[in-house]
């Protein structure tokens, strides 16, 4: 497919040459053939003149959960990577949570099977251990070797510490990455929501800041003790910014994430009990946002992700403590980033990551493979439910003014917009 992009301003602070420059862009062949302030499109070749039109790099999630196999009335693999490329993302990692859980090399080449052909690229994580029971470790190798970027037991905490030193003195044989979920099980108890202010007035059980940091500050002198690399995902308060940046200076081989919600939302939200605003690590306070944005503008926090966890209606229309953890984040993604840092900064976070799992970062040069999102930075709107392409409707965004509008993405020889 032949693919002219007229007058696309191109954000890409990498590219001196053409950040912020308004070019066409000429795509042959799944490869970007031309980039010139004008193009007469060739002969058999498709024109897409959009209305405000700027063009990146491929946008990249790196914690996205969906139903198949298993639990496909949340969400099937092939509405999971239409809902991700919809939304801007041509590369997306995939969580472990499915039925059956993906603990061996054959669940890998399933998931991998699954999504081959779509434009948005997805990359599965395999469990660290057998069921993520927290007991054996998996088919690491062989899962790595079947197409696994890393090990992860979903929101799941390792609570035995020397399973964690045996896994991560093993995994340096092939270079692997593990994953450790921030949360002492036991001083997080049975809360439901961060312990503070607003749990002490609703009455509800919270989950302390401390529940997250201490495990933070073992997995990290566990990691100092074995080397190897260890991604912490979803950190949520300002304490373990500081922790992860006290390790960083040492030299640990540590990177660490936060979820798009818990930079925007509060636990304030809660004071209605709707179930929408349960996520897990939770809504925490707004020192903890404001911590963790300066963590990602420090440089601190690695990446930012959707944490995108679709759920079927029953499981959130409940009383709040019985509702099941998560909220969908995949179509508001660039509307809340923008918000909050603006347009280059949120670009340059939904554009980086990549290196951490080894995926290709695909620069937009001439002669590179054309791995593009187009949108339009100017528009605002009010995220609706009808706006939802996910299967299920399980997002907290819905009813907030969001700044930018997602055109689709270019990847993999395929063109996908949205109407």
């Amino acid at each position: 497919m032949n693919i002219l992009l007229k007058s696309a301003k191109i954000i890409d602070a990498l590219n001196k040459d053409l950040h912020l420059k308004k070019r066409d862009i000429l795509i042959k062949n799944g490869k970007i053939d031309t980039i010139a302030t004008k193009i007469d499109a060739p002969k058999g070749t498709k024109t897409v003149a959009l209305k405000n039109l700027h063009v990146s790099m491929g946008w990249f999630d790196s914690s996205v959960s969906f139903g198949e196999p298993g639990y496909e009335e949340r969400e099937t693999i092939s509405n999971g990577l239409k809902t991700a490329a919809l939304s801007g993302f041509t590369d997306v990692v995939l969580n472990a949570n499915a039925h059956p859980i993906a603990d061996s090399s054959s669940d890998i080449v399933f998931l991998k099977n699954a999504a081959a052909g779509f434009a948005t690229n997805l990359y599965p994580l395999g469990c660290m251990t057998m069921g993520a029971e927290g007991h054996d470790l998996a088919e690491l190798y062989d899962m790595r070797n079947a197409g696994a970027v890393g090990f992860y037991d979903f929101k799941a905490p390792i609570t035995n510490s020397n399973l964690l030193k045996i896994a991560l003195q093993y995994v340096q044989n092939f270079d692997g990455l593990l994953y450790s979920q921030p949360l002492d099980v036991h001083i997080a108890g049975k809360g439901s929501m961060h312990e503070g202010t607003t749990s002490t007035k609703l009455g509800l059980k919270g989950i302390p800041a401390l529940a997250e940091e201490i495990q933070i500050v073992r997995d990290l002198f566990i990691l100092e003790y074995t080397g190897g690399k260890l991604h912490i995902p979803t950190i949520s308060t300002a304490n373990a910014v500081k922790l992860i940046a006290d390790a960083k200076k040492k030299g640990l081989d540590v990177s660490c994430s936060v979820a798009i919600h818990n930079l925007y939302f509060t636990d304030a939200l809660l004071e209605e009990f709707d179930s929408a605003y349960k996520v897990y690590p939770p809504l925490r306070t707004i020192k903890d946002t404001k911590a963790l944005i300066k963590g990602l503008n420090d440089g601190v926090i690695d990446f930012v992700t959707t944490d995108h966890i679709p759920l079927n209606i029953e499981l959130k229309a409940v009383e709040f403590e019985n509702a099941t953890y998560g909220t969908i984040g995949l179509e508001s993604a660039f509307g809340l980033l923008h918000k909050i840092f603006g347009l280059e900064k949120c670009i340059a976070l939904l554009t980086q990551g990549k290196e951490r799992y080894k995926i290709e970062k695909n620069m937009l040069i001439e002669g590179n493979k054309a791995c593009l999102t187009l949108f339009d930075p100017s528009a605002e709107y009010v995220f609706e439910l009808e706006k939802i392409h996910s299967t299920s409707k399980n997002s907290m965004a819905i009813g907030e003014t969001l700044k930018g509008k997602v055109y689709g993405i270019y990847n993999n020889d395929q063109l996908v917009l949205g109407s």
